[in-house]
């Protein structure tokens, strides 16, 4: 059974629960991390949910989201659904907006996440996990903006991201690395841990 780690107010984890039933139209707070997936030439990966999920069905989206296991670091945690949902095996992962929190409702599921943004890089095309992405595509960042921003066929965790990520500058490339002390403490408490 895969869990989701249940948050307070402050981010700090208060308990799990079972992520095939978390998300209702109550849904608690709990941790995510989204994750955008650029190539060497600087392309984006966007990637459509499965139409089979239970939330936000066919939707397209940033490349990659998910939530992190019990003990689990958010790096780690990138690296495993990018494998699981894309078949990728990522290069540098960089944290670029640790406090992103967001709240979001469609056909009466609601998602509610303190969801740290991550930006990576991958040599290799995806082989998506039917079960989770319905189809793929890689486009450039700037066409990507222009598009998501005016398309409710679009996340509206990604959009919001958007903003805050176009503040960082035009180039991803260049983002800075966000600070992990701005992580929720369920996830900085995993990060700061020794091997």
């Amino acid at each position: 059974m895969e869990h989701v780690i249940l948050l307070d107010e402050s981010g700090t984890a208060i308990g799990l629960a079972d992520k095939q039933t978390v998300h209702t139209d109550s849904t608690p707070l709990h941790l995510a991390f989204s994750c955008y997936i650029f190539d060497s030439a600087g392309r984006f990966l966007v990637s459509q949910r499965a139409l089979a999920k239970k939330t936000w069905p066919g939707i397209w989206t940033n490349s990659v989201c998910g939530h992190p296991a019990q003990g689990e670091a958010m790096t780690d945690a990138v690296r495993r659904r990018a494998r699981f949902e894309l078949g990728l095996d990522l290069g540098e992962i960089r944290l670029v907006l640790p406090s992103f929190r967001y709240r979001a409702e469609l056909d009466g599921i609601v998602e509610n996440e303190m969801c740290p943004v991550f930006h990576a890089t991958v040599d290799d095309d995806p082989a998506p996990n039917p079960d989770e992405v319905e189809s793929t595509r890689w486009v450039p960042w700037e066409s990507f903006i222009a598009t998501a921003l005016t398309d409710d066929a679009y996340s509206p965790w990604c959009r919001l991201q958007i903003a805050e990520l176009t503040a960082l500058g035009a180039t991803p490339a260049s983002w800075p690395a966000g600070d992990p002390a701005g992580l929720p403490p369920a996830a900085s408490a995993v990060e700061s841990a020794p091997a």
